[in-house]
């Protein structure tokens, strides 16, 4: 089992003016669906994490949030997006911006490993209650 190293708050540095091993980090990760922070550039954090399932409906009134597919291929679902409802797939390589306030739902049938980018403190799960897929925000790895 890897062991995870979490800091209350930012390491000396926030990945800046390192080499950051993606491949690396993401191997150091059990389980689904839990974010970790690698970097952070101005208030914006970067956070691997490995997918698989479904996620649950969320959004973020306050801030666009990006996905970028290092390995496997995600869908999206999307209500109420620029061109209403509808969803898309995406394949390593590939990303895609959520505008705030568009409900979307990330899903994977085989682990997907991906590439997030938000801001400091957005919560995983969105805006509505806390559930059993909402995790604890700056656990960096």
């Amino acid at each position: 089992m890897s062991q995870l190293s979490n800091y209350p708050t930012a390491p000396v540095g926030r990945g800046q003016c390192q080499t950051i091993d993606l491949t690396g980090k993401i191997a150091q990760i059990d389980g689904h669906w839990q974010p970790r922070v690698v970097a952070e550039m101005n208030d914006y954090q970067f956070k691997v994490v490995k997918v698989e399932g479904e996620f649950q409906w969320h959004r973020h009134a306050d801030t666009d949030e990006a996905f970028i597919v290092l390995e496997g291929e995600l869908h999206i679902d999307f209500r109420a997006g620029p061109a209403g409802d509808g969803s898309i797939v995406l394949g390593a390589g590939q990303m895609v911006v959520v505008p705030k306030g568009v409900e979307h739902k990330p899903c994977a049938s085989a682990e997907v490993k991906l590439l997030l980018i938000e801001p400091r403190g957005v919560v995983n799960t969105g805006d509505g209650a806390a559930g059993a897929r909402t995790v604890e925000n700056d656990q960096w790895i």
